[in-house]
């Protein structure tokens, strides 16, 4: 009895350390993001084509080993990125979806981490440990018109059973070489989640898929709970509050499930919405940290002492976010005042390329909207919402426009401009005003429905103080308020 308590002690003191050495890795791997961040890599619309200067560097480069391990439907390149030499067989892949491309990034972020020398005693660690196999964007034609699905027009996402897609094939035969110990599933989420029951956005979501529709536990399921577990601690220091969990209820087609069940543990990383953080850069900073901790714990095997309990803590992803909810707004109708809650989200509309998008807002819903979240939220009690007006006058040209001042004419209650000679390309303004043409007419009657573009200005007391141009709530007073553009309407 006396010896197995000394036994428990003893392995209650290990895990004590080496959380705390692994504490002090989390927070200097944090501070010293910026050393690794890969520049070129700034924004979510990434192609194919700016990988690959990349992908050169390191198949250049003596520590690594890259292979080219497929190709996609048109024709594009799909390479893996090695290291280590470690028996443990590590693979983590990225965009199977071409329009989630945060992990892809912070891949790239992970491999200058493992090309420099700093950490080098942990890397020491983990290298001789592990062999580390990254597979950056596995859907390149996806990602070349930031969509989510290939170029035959299926999710690559169930496709392990039947292997209809080229890329499908290439996942399932990579994953099947390595014989790999640890798979991480990397993704992107809508933004619109939150964490059950808070107003807290879900930026980061696990899930440890199931296997089969039993979802039993078995112990390549219950280490991925354990990394997922760990990781989510890690999180929970930079993002408190805003981690999900996903239902695991098995779906027999897709990968993350069969992966599972083919004896890899599978860890499926989501990467949602964050306040102020439309190109995901501080997300992609929590998946740096996040998955290198990760690696590092199964490095030295300290996962293997946390309890799957804390599995089953993370809230269950809900869907109850809007880019901006107001709340008590007065309306009138038809003669008489009604409250609502309005809900505003906005859709990211891409450009020819691909490169860049502008926005559309709409009414996503209203009424009582108590159980839901706003990324802004605004209590409109004692505010009336009021019709915009068209400006009386016809500008000639779009550079007379830009010169407005925008402002002075939202005060006074006009938020649509009729221009001339407007170019038939252009689809939205960077004023927060809406271009129209001379023989735009506004309706009589103001009607707030959901699916409408929501532009209307909040009174009070006589007073416009608040504008709501394309679903963004700009404060008339301090000019605050975040804006990203307005519209042309025909």
């Amino acid at each position: 009895m006396k010896s197995l308590i000394l036994s428990i002690v003893t392995i209650l003191s290990f895990t004590v350390v080496v959380c705390a050495q692994e504490t002090e890795i989390t927070n200097g791997l944090h501070s010293t993001y910026n050393t690794y961040k890969e520049l070129s890599l700034k924004q979510r619309r990434i192609k194919h084509k700016d990988l690959q200067p990349l992908i050169k560097k390191y198949t250049n480069n003596a520590k690594f080993k890259v292979t080219k391990v497929g190709e996609s439907i048109e024709g594009r390149s799909i390479s893996l990125v090695s290291i280590g030499t470690g028996k443990i067989n590590v693979f983590l892949w990225s965009q199977m979806h071409g329009d989630e491309p945060t992990a892809t990034q912070a891949i790239f972020d992970i491999l200058n981490f493992l090309d420099a020398n700093s950490f080098q005693k942990e890397k020491e660690k983990i290298l001789s440990k592990l062999t580390l196999h990254f597979l950056p964007m596995l859907n390149p034609d996806g990602a070349e018109y930031y969509t989510r699905r290939n170029t035959l027009g299926i999710d690559i996402n169930r496709d392990a059973l039947h292997l209809q897609s080229p890329e499908g094939r290439t996942l399932k035969r990579v994953r099947d070489s390595l014989k790999a110990n640890f798979g991480f599933n990397l993704h992107d989420q809508s933004t619109y989640y939150n964490a059950e029951r808070t107003n807290k956005p879900a930026t980061i979501s696990y899930l440890a898929p199931a296997y089969n529709y039993e979802k039993d536990i078995n112990e390549v399921r219950a280490n991925a709970m354990k990394v997922i577990v760990y990781m989510n601690s890690i999180v929970q220091k930079y993002a408190p509050g805003q981690v999900g969990r996903y239902n695991d209820d098995f779906e027999p087609r897709a990968f993350g499930d069969n992966i599972q069940k083919w004896g890899t543990s599978t860890i499926l990383i989501e990467s949602g919405g964050n306040y102020d953080d439309v190109e995901k850069q501080e997300i992609r900073k929590l998946n740096y940290v996040s998955i290198l901790s990760a690696i590092y714990t199964i490095a030295n095997g300290s996962y293997a002492n946390i309890a799957i309990d804390d599995y089953n803590k993370i809230p269950e992803n809900d869907r109850k976010m809007f880019d901006l909810k107001m709340t008590n707004v007065s309306y009138n109708l038809l003669g008489k005042t009604y409250k609502l809650d309005i809900g505003v989200n906005h859709t990211e509309i891409d450009n020819p390329k691909h490169t860049n998008f502008y926005n559309i807002g709409r009414i996503a819903d209203q009424g009582d909207l108590s159980t839901y979240y706003g990324y802004t939220t605004f209590n409109a009690e004692g505010y009336t919402a009021v019709q915009a007006k068209k400006y009386p006058k016809t500008l000639k040209s779009l550079e007379q426009f830009s010169k407005l001042n925008a402002f002075a004419l939202l005060k006074e209650g006009y938020m649509y401009v009729p221009v001339d000679k407007v170019p038939v390309k252009l689809k939205n303004t960077q004023l927060p005003l809406h271009i129209v043409n001379t023989g735009y007419v506004l309706p009589k009657v103001m009607r707030l429905t959901p699916g409408k573009n929501p532009n209307f200005f909040l009174e009070k007391n006589g007073e416009l103080v608040y504008a709501i141009v394309n679903g963004y709530l700009i404060d008339l007073k301090t000019k605050k308020g975040y804006f990203k553009n307005g519209l042309i309407l025909k």
